[in-house]
């Protein structure tokens, strides 16, 4: 279970910074990568506030959001 954690929380840091990188860029971005931002941060709010209470079966699902996020800010990028 501690791998777990320490996977989900390297995954959150890993998603933090590309998460400031891309605040740093929305302020010229488009309205479609607005909307894309919006829905990213909040599945990134649901992650962090959850991914302290990891259990073995929660951490599938938050390893699987974190993915998801992730593949988001890469399309994310290319909309910049």
């Amino acid at each position: 279970m501690a791998n777990v954690r320490e996977e989900v929380q390297m995954l959150v840091q890993q998603l933090e910074r590309q998460r400031d990188e891309l605040q740093v860029k929305m302020s010229l971005a488009k309205l479609e990568a607005r909307q894309e931002w919006e829905q990213l941060e909040k599945q990134y709010q649901h992650l962090k506030a959850n991914s302290s209470q990891i259990q073995e079966e929660v951490g599938s699902t938050l390893r699987k959001t974190a993915e998801e996020i992730r593949d988001g800010y890469v399309r994310l990028r290319k909309l910049l």
